[in-house]
């Protein structure tokens, strides 16, 4: 039972980071986007797309975070040490881009200056996420229960990689959200964007796919060798079919297909990643099982769990649903 209840908590911790990643990846993208459009009508364009749902995305931020300390707190004691920079660095810029969302509206003379802490904060977040899958990803060293490696272990030419991966894919989020979002001119820019965008993420997750198996041993154990190798077939078999939906999308100037397509880009990367570090929660010494909290934790905690996320799925489904149509200029959603 402590098994099964364990790995029903890394789903449910699993499915939280993958909606936070897809929800305020897009945001985080248009942040990002910001310094290529001028000042003026286009940017205030851009952040009334996110207005009314960035926010409410970053509740499976803390869901997730904060699921980690009471359910796996052996990982969350080990990871945090590990990842002390980037984390901080995350949650401050994630701070500046929240007080750019109220402040930037409320000011001539500061504008500028909020505008750039928009996508200042948008960039840094993307990138310091980046840093911090590459370093979980390359493995952190353990010893005994505790985080035996070196301050300046998170910063390595792969995590480096992957967190300039991280800030591409955002982008191209960004883009195609805009795409189904807006109209006119602002719409053509970010279409001619994707066309750029798209093929730069998709050579970073070529890339990242091929440094990945050659990290560690067990990794390219898991891809190439068991059932978990049928995997590294699919896998690249539906990234394929995910390309062709997006480009094709591009091509037929459709709106919501090419943001579809990318999202689903994201999911399957996740999958990936997912296959490399089963059964292991921080590779390659600590397990899920071992991470774990007490049996009596996890079943409370469960409990709640299971009351909490269907209620957040459901607004934040009815956020969605409301907001749903374009980006009026003049006038809003409508």
């Amino acid at each position: 039972m402590d098994i099964e209840l364990s790995f029903i908590w890394a789903g449910l911790i699993a499915f939280s980071v993958l909606v936070y990643v897809v929800l305020d990846g897009f945001d985080l993208g248009i942040g990002i986007l910001f310094p290529t459009t001028k000042p003026g009508q286009d940017r205030d364009v851009m952040m009334n797309s996110i207005a009314p749902v960035w926010d409410g995305n970053e509740t499976w931020l803390v869901l997730g975070g904060g699921g980690l300390f009471a359910v796996f707190p052996l990982a969350y004691a080990i990871v945090l040490p590990a990842l002390y920079a980037p984390i901080t660095a995350m949650l401050l810029a994630l701070i500046f881009r929240g007080v750019a969302f109220e402040y930037r509206w409320r000011t001539q003379r500061w504008k500028a200056v909020w505008d750039v802490a928009f996508a200042g904060g948008s960039f840094v977040a993307a990138f310091a996420q980046g840093i911090a899958l590459g370093a979980l990803v390359q493995g952190i060293h353990v010893e005994g229960r505790a985080y035996a490696g070196g301050w300046w272990d998170w910063l390595t030419p792969f995590s480096i990689m992957t967190g300039v991966a991280v800030v591409v894919g955002y982008a191209l989020l960004g883009s195609t959200w805009l795409i189904m979002k807006t109209e006119g001119d602002l719409q053509e820019r970010m279409r001619r964007y994707s066309w750029y965008l798209a093929p730069a993420t998709l050579t970073f997750i070529v890339l990242v796919s091929i440094a990945t198996p050659m990290l560690n041993a067990e990794y390219f154990r898991r891809w190439f060798d068991g059932p978990t190798a049928l995997f590294s077939f699919l896998i690249p078999l539906l990234v394929a079919a995910t390309t062709y939906l997006l480009f094709t999308g591009l091509r037929d100037r459709r709106d919501a297909q090419p943001f579809l397509a990318s999202i689903t880009l994201f999911v399957l990367c996740f999958a990936g990643i997912g296959v490399s570090f089963y059964p292991h929660i921080i590779p390659p010494t600590v397990t899920i099982v071992a991470a774990a909290a007490p049996d009596e934790s996890l079943w409370f905690l469960l409990v709640g769990a299971l009351l909490l996320i269907p209620m957040i799925l459901g607004y934040t489904a009815y956020a969605y649903w409301v907001f749903r149509g374009k980006v009026d200029p003049e006038e809003g959603y409508h």
